[in-house]
């Protein structure tokens, strides 16, 4: 007789060819055909601690682009029999002898080493890196952003999403954007400068759906345009909305929640550095190299069919598959909604290569088949708005901006939801520093702390997490796993058995748009001959109306206009949330009878 680790061997190589069969001809790779469900999905809630919500989202009617629907997943453990095992074994690896054995000279030694340079000009069939110093941003960028060597990539100060990349759970990032030629230029062909910030703030306005936005102090006269719609020409620091893009790109139409097609991002991991302060930083070391450019626009009714068929694809308890990128593997993953993803990820000596498969396939989880992303990204919204948000990133003074809905910060309504400073609840010197000893969150101090205080961890354990990390790198280890852990799990299913997990009531699901409501803080100048200037406004969502449809998809093209909303706009969002709930419910019996 098979034992228990044989026959789910053998069930997964079983459910690998049948649900990949010739589409995936990289199954016999795959140690985790489910992949794209992270880590973090397999933490135990026990029926009230919601960090789900980040992630899988429904919005109200005609606000959003991205029509993944899945708000009501939040803490209810859907996963098909493959995903209901947690492969990423990593997490269950306390490697408390491993750290001891590292000396804090040796790790510091290791993470200022630069890795990046040498990948420079490497010849690869997608992304070729040609972003110069990046293993050092304060050279690499300027004040501004901008990167100096002209490659027309620039950096912009976001607030990290909750809470993979808090440096308290150890990762510092960072992300770059890059916009085609075209916007970078005149209508002569020159590169201009202030029209590339103009055509980046027009892109900014259409991801947050903003009706203005504050702009670095720009002579309208020089580009012959009213920027700020005060019908006079002279400086404007702000700018109203335009359908169109500036200068060389003039004809090219702003889509409402999308980025021109050819928009690219950089965006490194990196460990976590101490300064000769004791401060806690980038280092100069990459963990990660993540790539990714859009090479088709898809209107918003191919946007509507791809998520529908994702959805359909969940509930028959489909596997998930993606293609490469032509050709493979060099040029990254097709996400199946118009961006190609690439990843580079250190060997086992340090240097970075290229991810393997099934490397790739974990980011897809993110980028691809949840609710929360706009367009396919998660940072770029979360910029700090306007002409304040261009430059390197930097959460030193950086307030604890509400999300858009939400009258508190977005740092501590996590923490009050989740009930810790990580999904797990593990991270305990977050806990002790901003819980109250009966749990709850001490919200004076956590109000009165920046971004950077919030959260930053002590060199004690940013030491640690960055040994924990680089015994995965020795080890090569990725595919089970990449989070640093430390000390033995808590919180965390190894296996999850549907029928009897506790879900979240409805009273525990919470609506959350990534944007957030920065305050902008460049003055707005109403009338520039008496000299008044108007108090800073804050940026909040406008009304904005979809553009017409750049292109259809060919695979929708034949879509009936049946295949649109599929919950309506009748009920009220409370109202949607309890009737998800019901309806997570009914599947649970149903599939409990199913069962027996």
């Amino acid at each position: 007789m098979l034992g228990t680790g044989r026959q789910q061997q053998l069930q997964r190589l079983l459910w690998g060819v049948l649900a990949t069969g010739p589409l995936l001809a990289h199954a016999e790779t795959m140690y985790n055909h489910e992949a794209v469900i992270p880590p973090q999905c397999y933490t135990q809630t026990a029926g009230k601690y919601n960090p789900c919500y980040i992630c899988h989202q429904s919005h109200p009617q005609g606000t959003r682009i991205n029509y993944m629907d899945d708000a009501d997943i939040q803490g209810d453990y859907s996963f098909s029999v493959i995903g209901e095992t947690n492969h990423w074994e990593n997490l269950f690896k306390p490697r408390l002898a491993e750290i001891a054995s590292v000396t804090d000279d040796s790790i510091l030694e290791y993470v200022r080493q630069d890795n990046y340079s040498a990948l420079m000009n490497t010849a690869v069939a997608g992304y070729t890196p040609d972003l110069t110093d990046l293993a050092d941003p304060g050279i690499a960028f300027d004040d501004q952003g901008f990167a100096r060597d002209g490659s027309g990539w620039v950096a912009f100060n976001y607030k990290p999403l909750p809470s993979t990349f808090w440096p308290t759970n150890g990762n510092f990032d960072d992300v770059m954007i890059r916009l085609p030629l075209a916007f970078r230029q005149d209508t002569g062909g020159n590169e201009n400068r202030a029209l590339y910030l103009l055509n980046l703030s027009l892109v900014e306005m259409a991801i947050k759906d903003l009706d203005h936005i504050s702009i670095p102090v720009t002579d309208e006269s020089l580009i012959g345009l009213d920027l700020d719609g005060d019908n006079l020409s002279g400086t404007a620091v702000r700018m109203l909305r335009r359908d169109q893009y500036l200068g060389a790109a003039a004809d090219k139409i702003v889509e409402r929640q999308q980025y021109p097609v050819g928009t690219e991002f950089i965006h490194t991991v990196r460990y976590l550095d101490i300064n000769g302060d004791g401060s806690i930083a980038p280092s100069r070391r990459l963990k990660e190299l993540r790539y990714s450019r859009k090479y088709r626009t898809l209107s918003e009714v191919a946007l509507r069919y791809v998520f529908n068929q994702e959805q359909r694809e969940k509930a028959e308890e489909k596997l998930p598959h993606y293609s490469w990128a032509k050709p493979a593997p060099q040029a990254g993953m097709n996400n199946k909604l118009g961006w190609q993803i690439q990843g580079w990820i250190e060997d086992e000596s340090g240097d970075l290569r290229l991810q393997s498969y099934e490397e790739n396939f974990f980011c897809m989880g993110c980028h691809t088949t949840i609710g929360t992303h706009i367009d396919s990204t998660l940072a770029f919204p979360r910029k700090v708005t306007g002409a304040a948000g261009w430059g390197y990133i930097n959460l030193k003074g950086m307030e604890d901006a509400p999300n858009y809905g939400e009258k508190i910060g977005e740092i501590a309504t996590y923490l009050e939801r989740v009930g810790g400073g990580d999904e797990f609840r593990q991270n305990g010197e977050m806990t002790q520093r901003w819980f109250n000893g009966d749990g709850s969150v001490n919200s004076i101090a956590v109000g009165q702390a920046d971004v950077y205080t919030l959260l930053i961890p002590s060199t004690e354990r940013a030491l640690a997490l960055n040994k924990a990390y680089q015994r995965t790198v020795s080890e090569q280890s990725f595919y089970l796993g990449r989070d640093a852990v430390l000390g033995e799990p808590v919180n965390v299913f190894a296996t999850v058995d549907q029928d009897r997990v506790p879900v979240l009531p409805a009273s525990r699901q919470y609506h959350y748009d990534l944007r957030l409501q920065w305050p902008d803080l460049s003055p707005v100048i109403s009338d520039p001959d008496s000299g008044v200037v108007e108090a800073p406004v804050i940026a909040l969502p406008g009304t904005w109306q979809p553009t017409p449809d750049s292109e259809e998809n060919e695979n929708a093209a034949n879509v009936s206009e049946t295949s649109g909303d599929r919950k309506g706009g009748a009920f009220s969002f409370a109202v949607l949330l309890v009737f998800l709930a019901l309806a997570a419910t009914l599947k649970r019996r149903v599939s409990q009878v199913a069962r027996s």
